[in-house]
């Protein structure tokens, strides 16, 4: 069974082929890091109208790569949220003239749980119950999933999420955006000699990431950090602090729930040191999908939206976008 995946949620327009919620006969991704680098963030003025310029040719780039015909298509997936409002709509009004068009089934999907599915790409099987971190620019969620489509969710980002305060960090440190990749090529050249503050949230499954950033403001403000060196040591002290609060209360968590495995996925989940930290820490298998499945795509979507259509969860074309949509 062969599923589309559409993918406009931020600032990726993507569009994938996915055979039976495990293998990827294509998946096309359009970035516009360098359209909103410029301006140190998404503009999602223009996020959106570039997903208009390159969403259809996404798509039948995806239906080229993966030598199929639309008779070959059992069913289309959208994500409808959460996310950038004006770039859901360009998705999901795609998904619905395309459905329209093929007469398809059209099946709606959190983009949240959609970054769980790109565990299910890895050539590994997932075991229930699991937990799953989710970390992303927008989002830090710890989630205990029971199986397919039963999600509870444990914990949040109280403030700044993961990805968030990697590029807040970034830019106090002038390395760019993303943020994240720039405060891993950094980190590779210093050491974490700096003291930043570990927010425990004690009692809680939460996280917050507002307070560290802060005193990384602090810290740049108090010393000259005109000195690559400086800056290189400031990035590694910053990661290692965000990587081993992440770490340790998932493993925490993992441990108090008696989960069978840890599923890490989002943007932030490609960061080497976290992904080691992971593997080097867990009592219990972790899965972690490869970076390019971590970042948005259209191939978690895809299969994400096989396993709603095989337990019958076909939505109709009145569905609409939900920018705020949580899990769990």
């Amino acid at each position: 069974m062969k599923i589309l995946g559409i993918e406009t949620s931020c600032d990726e327009t993507a569009a994938a082929i996915v055979e039976d919620g495990t293998s990827i006969l294509s998946n096309i991704v359009a970035s516009q890091i360098n359209i909103h680098s410029r301006y140190g963030g998404i503009v999602p003025e223009v996020a959106s109208r570039q997903h208009l310029i390159t969403a259809l040719p996404v798509v039948e780039s995806a239906i080229t790569e993966a030598g199929v015909t639309w008779r070959d298509i059992a069913a289309v997936a959208v994500t409808i949220g959460p996310g950038l409002a004006g770039s859901l709509l360009v998705g999901v009004n795609l998904a619905k003239a395309i459905a329209l068009a093929h007469s398809l089934p059209l099946v709606a999907v959190n983009h949240l749980e959609g970054h769980i599915y790109a565990n299910w790409l890895t050539g590994a099987k997932p075991v229930f119950p699991c937990l799953c971190l989710i970390v992303s620019g927008g989002h830090s969620d710890l989630v205990l999933m029971a199986g397919h489509g039963e999600f509870s969710k444990l914990g949040r980002t109280r403030d700044d999420a993961a990805g968030e305060a990697f590029d807040k960090a970034s830019r106090i440190l002038g390395l760019g955006y993303p943020g994240g990749p720039a405060i891993e090529k950094a980190a590779t050249r210093g050491s974490p000699s700096f003291s930043l503050p570990r927010a425990w949230l004690k009692g809680s499954d939460d996280f917050s990431f507002s307070g560290l950033k802060t005193a990384l403001l602090h810290l740049v403000r108090g010393d000259d950090f005109t000195d690559p060196a400086l800056v290189a040591e400031a990035a590694a002290s910053f990661q290692q602090v965000v990587v081993d609060v992440l770490t340790t209360k998932t493993i925490q968590a993992a441990e108090r729930l008696g989960v069978r495995q840890i599923l890490l996925s989002g943007g932030v989940a490609a960061n080497k040191a976290l992904r080691d930290c992971f593997s080097r820490r867990s009592p219990v298998p972790v899965l972690i999908p490869p970076p390019k499945l971590c970042t948005d795509n259209a191939a978690m979507i895809a299969a994400c939206g096989y396993f709603h259509y095989r337990s019958g969860k076909i939505d109709g074309c009145d569905i609409d976008v939900i920018p705020s949509l949580s899990l769990g």
